[in-house]
């Protein structure tokens, strides 16, 4: 009994989700119930989804068999070709998942099979968030090692022809951070290899990769990856088309909606990705402030000990700085208007955000020091040089015109909405989380020219009725969104 495959063009973050006809005439409806597991099988490939009925006769035909848009590029398979459908069985790691749950510590095994399983979209989200609330209770440093090791193991592991690899890399929470996209650069001109792979944004503004793809394209393969950074000693590329660590990237989209961001699995995320990316020296910016993810100095100390526990057990050499979280960094909250703030601070431009280019000295300079050919504390000498006379520009226009022209041209959004000061005083606090959230709802990163453009800072002093922050759009709706959150409350303290 075979069915003919069609993709159903629904977009369902990294979940595989396939569509049987209630009228099929194959298949019966009472056998194959919603929500179950099945393996669809055909032309040598398989795949496991999640299954749902379809009553309405409009979507599809009743001898077809529909895969969401993510599940039909990862069975690879064209439209109308012959499979099979057959009830999944249920994982026997499953057993480790309860095990777990009633309080056992797991070995490296048992997270192992767990992980190869959540990587073969064996669980259902509801499985994974079984796992990840269990261990949201309680881990064991060895499993935290397990863990990362496991996740590293599933999917691509880059090597390089380089005794050192550098890397970079922020726990994030800060809107405008955008430091990654300076920092590569400047590491690339001074002669040291730095691939660097990103994530797009899930809960925030922009991700590294989001921002780069207003510059270049970021969507290359490994193939591809390694050219550019043999041309150029760097790259900035999206980490998910290169197949890095393809656990975490599942139970990252479990996590964000439940809330979920142990120190345990950050770290494991974290670090599991740069194995991955074949890295041998690491350095973790970790912003601490009342409204970014380490919010005291104690949390930080912990999750530091942790970063240098797990990374030096699996052969990194690690470098933890802690930074400035208590307000976003630079003016751009965005995409488009944090690339624009990036390339200022490359081009040397007066109007560049000094806080921006001072932060990415700085852990330029720091990744700079794993350099043995320098002296301790000349690292931020030399980042400053290479900044100043050019030289990281031109490392940058390299790693653009390498990795191929953005995919389309992007203006920063031309819908306007000023928000301004309720009274005169001194700017003593800006909410980060609040700013972001009011960023997101103007459209971005969708909409890549859409965002906050911050006119004034902590510190700053403002009279009544001037601007805090400009608001872009590109929909009258996002506008709308964003400018009523504003309203409510717009993520400033003045005094």
């Amino acid at each position: 009994m075979t069915l003919h495959l069609k993709r159903i063009g629904i977009e369902t973050s990294g979940e595989n989700i396939a569509f049987l006809s209630a009228r099929c005439p194959d298949y019966s409806p009472e056998s194959f119930h919603s929500l179950y597991r099945v393996r669809i099988s055909g032309g040598g490939r398989e795949i496991m989804c999640t299954l749902n009925i379809v009553e309405s006769n409009g979507m599809m035909g009743d001898d077809c068999l529909g895969l969401t848009s993510g599940a039909f590029a990862t069975l690879g398979l064209p439209e109308g070709t012959p499979v099979t459908l057959q009830l999944a069985p249920p994982p026997k790691s499953l057993d480790s998942v309860r095990r777990k749950i009633s309080g056992a510590a797991l070995d490296a095994g048992e997270i192992g099979e767990i992980v190869a399983d959540i990587a073969s979209h064996r669980y259902s989200k509801m499985e994974i968030s079984a796992f990840l609330v269990a261990c949201a209770a309680f881990m064991t440093t060895d499993e935290v090692l397990s863990l990362t090791r496991a996740m590293a193991g599933v999917g691509t592991t880059l090597t390089w022809d380089a005794p050192q690899v550098m890397d970079k890399h922020c726990i994030g929470g800060i809107p405008g951070n955008r430091t990654s996209m300076i920092v590569v650069p400047i590491v690339a001109a001074h002669g040291l290899p730095i691939p660097k792979t990103s994530s797009r944004a899930i809960t925030s503004p922009a991700g590294t990769a989001d921002t780069m793809e207003v510059l270049a394209n970021v969507d290359v393969d490994i193939d591809r990856m390694k050219q550019v950074v043999g041309e150029t000693n760097g790259c900035l590329v999206w980490g998910g088309r290169v197949n890095l660590s393809p656990a975490d990237d599942i139970m990252i989209t479990v996590e964000r909606p439940l809330g979920i961001d142990t120190p345990e699995q950050m770290v494991a995320s974290i670090l599991s990705k740069k194995l991955s990316a074949g890295s041998t020296h690491l350095l973790i910016d970790m912003p601490v402030g009342p409204s970014a993810k380490v919010r005291s100095e104690s949390q930080a100390a912990r999750l530091r000990k942790l970063f240098e526990y797990i990374g030096t057990s699996l052969g990194l050499v690690i470098d933890i700085i802690v930074t400035d979280g208590s307000q976003p960094v630079g003016r751009g909250i965005g995409p488009a208007l944090e690339a624009r703030d990036v390339m200022a601070v490359l081009r040397n431009e007066e109007g560049a955000p000094p806080d921006l280019r001072e932060r990415a000295l700085t852990l330029a300079g720091r990744v700079l020091e794993f350099d043995p050919a320098l002296r301790g504390g000349d690292g931020i000498v030399a980042a400053r040089k290479l900044l100043e006379n050019g030289e990281a520009l031109a490392a940058m226009n390299r790693i653009i015109a390498a990795q191929g022209p953005a995919p389309q041209s992007i203006d920063i959004g031309r819908l306007v909405h000023e928000v301004t000061a309720p009274a005169a005083g001194e700017v003593s606090a800006i909410d980060c989380y609040r700013v972001a959230r009011i960023a997101r709802l103007a459209g971005a990163p969708t909409s890549k020219g859409a965002g906050i453009d911050l006119m004034k800072k902590t510190g700053d002093s403002v009279k009544r009725g001037e601007p805090l922050y400009r608001i872009h759009a590109a929909l009258e709706t996002d506008l709308t969104f964003a400018t009523e959150m504003a309203t409510q409350d717009h993520g400033f303290r003045i005094d």
